[in-house]
């Protein structure tokens, strides 16, 4: 299955050209050398209903089966993707954003600090991940290997989820 994604970096600076954004093309180069096909990409400010309407569009409009955020997941006052990606998805999927926290853990311990969610938006499967290029990278790599999974059961495959472990 094509699976096609988009790409959304919630960033003030990167949104007015104040910061170079090494994020996207970070997760961008990740998910094409796995045959993903990048069919979205859009660098906005940290602004809930912009992130929102963002989120929307690159369902409906662009229809995404994936989506990664990247950035507005820490403490400060205008970290605000997890509450607009929270707002509108219609299911949270808990085990991404904490095997993503988690295995982040041995790397650095502000994996703790970080409140990226995951969750279904219709058809479409929505991934926070950090703003650092390191963090989001590291993050991806964690969950990359459940998402053509995770999408097909979304998608309806009905078949059993089980894996051969050799028993």
């Amino acid at each position: 299955m094509l699976i096609k994604a988009g790409i959304i970096i919630t960033s003030d600076k990167g949104a007015c050209g104040n910061r170079i954004d090494r994020s996207g093309p970070a997760i961008r180069k990740i998910l094409e050398e796995r045959n993903f096909s990048i069919v979205g990409y859009q660098i906005i400010p940290d602004e809930k209903e912009t992130i929102k309407k963002t989120l929307i569009q690159f369902s409906e409009n662009v229809k995404c089966d994936l989506i990664i955020t990247s950035g507005g997941t820490g403490l400060s006052p205008r970290d605000v993707t997890p509450e607009a990606t929270q707002e509108i998805i219609d299911r949270v999927v808990p085990g991404f954003a904490e095997a993503m926290r988690i295995k982040s853990l041995d790397s650095t311990p502000y994996a703790m600090i970080s409140r990226g969610i995951c969750g279904i938006y219709q058809e479409t499967l929505i991934l926070n991940l950090p703003g650092s290029p390191k963090g989001a990278v590291e993050c991806l790599t964690i969950v990359l290997p459940a998402i053509p999974h995770a999408l097909d059961k979304l998608k309806g495959d009905q078949s059993d989820c089980e894996i051969n472990h050799g028993l």
